[in-house]
């Protein structure tokens, strides 16, 4: 938040959602929460129309003038600027453009993509869908299935707790930079800085992600020595 880094920030929350999902936590406080979320969205939504103006100036004068265009241009892209929305209408025709099979490797270079900022990074969906296409795009995100659904089979199976939290807190960790970093490049999610895991080019998102991931390496390692002692 301080930085300003707010994408990278809300990555905690669904990090403590996830922690919750695995406690057990009772139906009547997750519908308690669901019911909280939605009224705070319907309230969010409520206050940016109403006190429009006055939300853009005071952002704007705190330095934050970005957060105000995109959230603007999410929830009115109709009159959002050509600028504002500039990147997220070149991704997705750059994306429509690779069609079923793509323009092939190193071979989408179209006029689209262009436009779009950090393609190696934040937008590198964009370069996977152009030159791989649907069938790249979708064997890329059956992969992070995969990836996902081995990382809660071994949480499941963990005799201490602290081993299945930790999974689960890398898990959601995970899961919300994908859908965050797909969905805004296709118009489901408003834009932000963040990465797509083991994709996108970055040497502190790279890093993170593999020391993640070496934690549930060695939770799993030491979960297999616990069932051989046994």
């Amino acid at each position: 938040m301080i930085q300003p880094d707010l994408g990278n920030a809300t990555i905690y929350v669904f990090i403590v959602l996830g922690m919750l999902w695995i406690g057990n936590v009772r139906y009547s406080y997750v519908l308690i929460g669901l019911a909280a979320v939605v009224g705070g969205i319907l309230l969010f939504y409520t206050l940016f129309n109403s006190y429009n103006q006055e939300i853009k100036t005071y952002l704007e004068d705190h330095n934050k003038g970005h957060w105000y265009q995109r959230i603007n241009t999410y929830i009115h892209p109709d009159e959002a600027s050509a600028d504002a929305k500039r990147q997220t209408e070149y991704a997705k025709i750059a994306i429509g453009s690779g069609g079923l099979a793509g323009d092939g490797y190193m071979q989408g270079e179209s006029k689209n993509r262009k436009f779009i900022p950090y393609t190696y990074s934040d937008s590198i969906f964009v370069v996977v869908g152009e030159e791989f296409g649907f069938q790249g795009a979708a064997v890329l995100l059956l992969l992070y299935f995969v990836f996902i659904y081995r990382m809660i089979i071994i949480a499941y199976q963990c005799i201490d707790i602290k081993g299945s939290f930790i999974i689960i807190g890398i898990a959601s960790m995970l899961v919300f930079q994908i859908f965050q970093n797909v969905g805004m490049m296709i118009g489901l999610m408003p834009l932000t800085g963040i990465t797509l895991p083991f994709v996108s080019y970055g040497g502190t998102s790279l890093l993170l992600n593999m020391l993640s991931i070496g934690l549930v390496f060695s939770i799993r390692a030491h979960q297999e020595k616990y069932t051989l002692e046994d």
